[in-house]
């Protein structure tokens, strides 16, 4: 038989036994601040509402020490982003936390308000991100009481736009990038990813890589004429996109790699509108099809791996038929990769180390098809990373999201001893 060596409990210190304390003692305190941060609309395009969100929250920060400045985005078309930062040791790791203040909920929506039904509650954001907002805000208190964030460099950077960010993003994740450049960690409280383990029950995931997400349109043109002259001298537009998007579906596939059509037109006539999320196509069946155009998205795990797709995409459209003509191109807004690194797996060593010191199983690694992109892939070149510091959750995006009340103080007590582990080390020469 074999014999399974367990690595031994350490036994936690005074100051991570009043970190978990306080947040036990707090659990109901940072319910009722969830639930007040919820029932206020901030759906992204609400930009009085975000704002309100705001103001809520930076009450927060401020009482644990941290000064306070917002980033107004109108130029972007947002409201902003609130940046929250506290000084500590010269000489410990910068850590940067990563939340939203938005959610994809609009003041039209009729699911605007909190309702707790025991230890779930169902409410506009409270997984996705207010949630996690919460987690930080019990972590941050918690390390208060025991003393550690006294000491602890710590830059907490909400985006007012997660959901729907403003354009251009060199404007709006601008300032992100630029804390990400200053800092040692980065720290995502997106919501905890939970998904069967090996025994087939639920289990908690570790998330250190995220996919990019950008959109590619195609346009093709063809000579119009007469349906009975369609064939190998003129297959006409839409028989050449039709090739082109077969060929993507066959030829693409790649590691991780999705992409999708989302929009398809054409005819006589096929013109995008302003948003590049309708088309206006006129024909009929016996002209042979002047333009066709399409739509859609790719997701991929590293840079290495979109430009390897893209090249191949420019290759298909290159290989026109008879009588057609088509080009593609690439949105240059889009979100990059956050490719799994040796540094993100050393941060999830080290929340696995919390995670024995507290009793709790080790977290294996999520697969990266299974988060969606995120703010803190804009950091990921610059810095180490982790996601999934924030609540379970589910249902995120509709109507029925629901966070896990008890997942909460869980997470805020993960959290507390891993910012204050990593607050202690001194920072990279290299930084």
């Amino acid at each position: 038989m074999k014999v399974v060596q367990r690595v031994p409990v350490m036994h936690l210190n005074r100051a991570e036994q009043i970190m978990i304390g306080t947040v036990d003692a707090e659990q109901g305190r940072t319910v009722d601040f969830l639930k007040r941060i919820v029932d206020q609309n901030s759906g992204t395009m609400n930009l009085a509402g975000v704002a309100a969100v705001r103001d809520l929250v930076g009450p927060e920060f401020k009482q644990l020490g941290f000064t306070t400045e917002w980033i107004d985005m109108k130029e972007a078309g947002r409201a902003g982003h609130l940046v929250a930062r506290h000084v500590g040791s010269k000489r410990g790791k910068r850590l940067l936390l990563i939340a939203h203040l938005d959610t994809v909920f609009e003041p039209d929506s009729p699911f605007q308000r909190w309702q707790q039904d025991g230890d779930r509650a169902h409410g506009p954001g409270a997984g996705d991100d207010k949630g996690g907002i919460a987690v930080i805000v019990a972590a941050l208190r918690a390390m208060q009481a025991a003393g550690t964030l006294k000491t602890a460099n710590i830059t907490v950077f909400l985006t007012g736009d997660e959901e729907d960010a403003g354009n251009p993003l060199t404007v709006s994740r601008r300032d992100l990038i630029a804390e990400g450049k200053k800092a040692d960690v980065a720290l995502d409280f997106e919501g905890l990813a939970v998904d069967d383990g090996p025994d087939g029950k639920p289990a908690d995931f570790g998330s250190l890589a995220r996919r990019s997400a950008g959109s590619w349109t195609v346009t093709v043109t063809g000579r119009s004429a007469h349906s009975a002259g369609v064939g190998a001298g003129n297959y006409g537009a839409i028989y050449e996109l039709a090739r082109i998007i077969d060929a993507f579906r066959r030829e693409l596939p790649d590691d991780r790699l999705t992409y999708n059509v989302g929009l398809v037109g054409g005819g006589q006539t096929a013109q995008l509108d302003a948003g590049r999320i309708r088309i206006d196509a006129t024909g009929k069946t016996n002209i042979i099809a002047a333009t066709a155009v399409a739509r859609g998205d790719m997701r991929a795990l590293s840079e290495e791996q979109i430009e390897r797709t893209r090249a191949k995409m420019r290759a298909i459209v290159g290989q026109s038929l008879t009588g057609t003509k088509a080009e593609i191109s690439f949105d240059e807004d889009s979100y990059p990769p956050m490719p799994p690194t040796d540094g993100n797996r050393a941060l999830l060593g080290a929340l696995n180390a919390v995670n024995r010191d507290m009793g709790l199983p080790e977290m294996g690694e999520l697969d990266p098809s299974k988060r969606g992109a995120g703010d803190i892939s804009f950091v990921a070149r610059d810095v180490d990373g982790l996601v999934g510091l924030g609540p379970a959750s589910d249902g995120s995006h509709t109507a029925a999201e629901v966070v896990d009340l008890p997942s909460i103080p869980k997470q805020a007590k993960r959290a507390a001893l891993l910012m204050s582990r990593l607050a202690k080390e001194p920072r990279a020469k290299s930084r």
